[in-house]
């Protein structure tokens, strides 16, 4: 591994993808990368399934699913997605449906680095799909400026534990694209529906739907336990999201960047599509907090945290428990 260079320049983007249509989300994410390039980035991360859309595969059957599926790294978007990373000297990320090579499908993120190296993280915790599968391992990857990364998609992110293992493993800056905001989840404080019209009168009340985009259904829930996850393991973190309607919900964007103390860098709450550029100081990981706080950890009392207490349950299952209360 080479030496850390001492700063890395990030974007982060949010944009609405169009369902089923690879060759239009690919069409803005080279868009995007074009502006990256001109503005000196190093890495851009573009959100959850951003390839070939998200919330309306809930709705695929198996047949639909695998026709929309590719194989990683030799399928059509990827192979794109490394012909760019090497010919502008980028690195990229961005979320596809990925048909392994077990037969299984998985919500997946590739990331195609300028050096011709590459990696693809299975979402830990999918459950878009009765017809896809989760995967059972971390990613987390050397990269040409010598930091260390991770991927953890949406769901992944909220469950402690993953993101401390990505620390764990050395994990300088952690990518997390999502797909969310806007969601219904059944509890009266965690997110909510955005009404579609608010959305489309954006144009003419813009005041209402930044209310919605930077209030509890978006930003207001982000604000509870996305920046703990950046300090509390002293990583950098890139937040990509999708914004506006995705099919029949309203995703709220706010890409961001976060430093190890859990501080905003850069940050956006537009109705639409936009990118935001931070550069990384890592020598901002020296004394934070959640850096000390690791190397005070006492392995030996944490045994219990591996072992099933009953109460665990398919993330299927409990992302959608709000449709058995109905």
């Amino acid at each position: 591994m080479s030496p850390s260079q001492p700063t890395l320049r990030v974007a982060s983007v949010q944009f609405q993808h169009a369902p089923n249509d690879k060759s239009a989300n690919l069409g803005t994410i080279r868009h995007f990368l074009d502006e990256a390039v001109a503005a000196g980035v190093q890495v851009a991360v573009f959100p959850e399934c951003c390839i070939t859309g998200y919330w309306h595969l809930r709705k695929l059957d198996r047949a639909a699913l695998e026709a929309l599926a590719e194989l990683v790294p030799d399928g059509p978007a990827c192979r794109e997605l490394r012909t760019w990373a090497a010919q502008m000297r980028i690195t990229v990320g961005a979320g596809l449906v990925e048909l392994g090579t077990d037969g299984c499908l998985y919500n997946a993120y590739f990331v195609a680095l300028p050096d011709g190296r590459w990696a693809c993280h299975r979402k830990l915790h999918c459950f878009i799909s009765q017809h896809m599968a989760s995967g059972d391992r971390f990613t987390v990857f050397d990269t040409p400026y010598g930091w260390r990364m991770a991927t953890l998609i949406c769901y992944d992110n909220n469950i402690i534990e993953n993101v401390r293992i990505c620390a764990l493993q050395g994990a300088q800056l952690l990518l997390a694209p999502h797909q969310t905001g806007g969601c219904c989840s059944g509890s009266p404080y965690a997110m909510g529906v955005i009404e579609r019209g608010i959305w489309d009168r954006r144009a003419e009340d813009p005041r209402a739907i930044e209310a919605e985009l930077r209030g509890d259904k978006g930003r207001g829930w982000l604000m509870r336990w996305l920046p703990s996850r950046a300090h509390d393991n002293g990583i950098f973190l890139a937040f990509s999201n999708g914004v506006g309607p995705d099919d029949d919900e309203v995703r709220t964007g706010n890409a961001m960047i976060l430093d190890p103390y859990g501080r905003i860098l850069a940050e956006t709450w537009q109705a639409g599509n936009a990118m935001v550029v931070a550069d990384l100081d890592l020598s901002l990981r020296q004394r934070c907090t959640g850096t000390r706080w690791i190397k005070a950890r006492r392995p030996e009392l944490y045994g219990p945290i591996t072992v099933p207490t009953g109460q665990e349950q398919d993330t299927r299952d409990v992302r959608f428990d709000y449709l058995d209360a109905e």
